[in-house]
């Protein structure tokens, strides 16, 4: 059995590669779960449903812990802490709603796995061409996750201005992209310091979208001799070292 679980997890099979792409497919039904239901009312359904998902989660955490061939390492890596707060989240009572957004973490787990990125390279002509920006595009997304929620937590209790997610979601994205209205302000000293790690840090995963955006259009491609990743698409020799590169062509020309 741990054999089986350590090649699921950590092979290069077909039936691995199946496998982790169904786990993140998982992580992404959960995600559109956990927004769909911030907004909306508790109740027996919604709860059933979080507890469920936990168990899975649950399940998928100790079957890889199980199959690793030193389990203690994973507890050196933030994405296992990051599940564990996934977990509690979950299935602890006290866990409510708000934390509930930490649960996006599993998916940035998921897309920087290693084999994850390595097999989307093989096998998505899409993933290849804008690598850079879906990073960049989930780096974005779980800071604004984990930010709104924040900022709900610490507010909601005494700040009439935030009365529920999309008060507190507004404000996380007025104050990322610096437009401040001003209609909703955080309130005390703690409101000031998130509003500061919002605009601080959510400009810089901005400003890092925009600019994977714009950039020229390249293909990653080792350059045999110095090691150079990035090259245009139809570049023959390397802007480094002026070493052959040979790149594939995809089809496009």
């Amino acid at each position: 059995m741990r054999e089986r679980l350590r090649q699921l997890y950590f092979g290069r099979s077909q039936a691995a590669h199946r496998f982790r792409f169904g786990l993140l497919i998982f992580d992404a039904i959960t995600v559109a779960f956990i927004v769909a239901t911030s907004f909306l009312e508790r109740s027996l359904t919604i709860e059933v449903i979080d507890v469920t998902i936990g168990l899975v989660v649950l399940t998928d955490f100790l079957a890889r812990i199980y199959a690793h061939e030193k389990p203690w390492k994973e507890f050196t890596h933030i994405s296992t802490w990051a599940d564990i707060v996934a977990i509690i989240s979950f299935l602890a009572p006290l866990a409510d709603e708000g934390f509930a957004f930490l649960r996006i973490l599993r998916t940035l787990r998921l897309l920087h796995t290693y084999q994850m990125i390595s097999r989307l390279r093989q096998e998505s002509v899409f993933f290849r061409r804008n690598e850079e920006a879906v990073v960049a595009v989930v780096n974005l997304s779980v800071f604004l996750f984990i930010m709104t929620s924040v900022v709900y937590e610490t507010q909601h209790w005494r700040n009439p201005a935030i009365d529920n997610y999309v008060d507190a979601l507004y404000f996380t994205v007025t104050a990322l992209t610096t437009t401040g209205f001003g209609d909703i302000t955080l309130e005390g000293s703690i409101g000031r310091l998130v509003a500061v790690v919002i605009m601080i840090f959510g400009v810089t995963l901005f400003l890092r979208l925009l600019q994977t955006l714009l950039r020229p259009y390249k293909v990653r491609h080792p350059c045999p001799s110095c090691g150079l990743q990035r090259h245009e698409a139809d570049a023959v020799h390397c802007k480094a070292c002026g070493e052959l590169l040979k790149i594939p062509d995809e089809g496009r020309y």
